[in-house]
């Protein structure tokens, strides 16, 4: 089990909290909080080691196109890259749809 932190200047600040996903074997979930700071903090907690520049991809291609400055907590059981960024992007449209 491996645990990442990853930091990332954002505009877009979120006023609810949203949950997606499950923990589960090749997925995970992501659960993103209103927060005060000026960067969006994401706390990745994953099954699968050795992973941090994969992880950091995904995220700096997702922060570009979506700057959603939130606190993040992602627990992931396997995900794929591809996986990842779905769930990301559901967040993102849940945030949309309750707004």
């Amino acid at each position: 089990m491996e645990k990442l932190h990853f930091s990332y200047k954002a505009t877009q600040p979120i006023d609810h909290p949203v949950h997606i996903g499950v923990v589960a074997s090749g997925d995970l979930e992501v659960i993103m909080k209103p927060t005060d700071s000026k960067t969006s903090e994401l706390n990745i907690v994953t099954g699968s080691d050795g992973f941090k520049e994969v992880w950091q991809n995904v995220l700096t291609r997702f922060f570009a196109r979506y700057p959603l400055l939130a606190k993040f907590e992602i627990n992931d059981f396997g995900a794929t890259p591809g996986v990842v960024n779905l769930r990301l992007t559901q967040a993102m449209e849940a945030l949309k749809d309750e707004q």
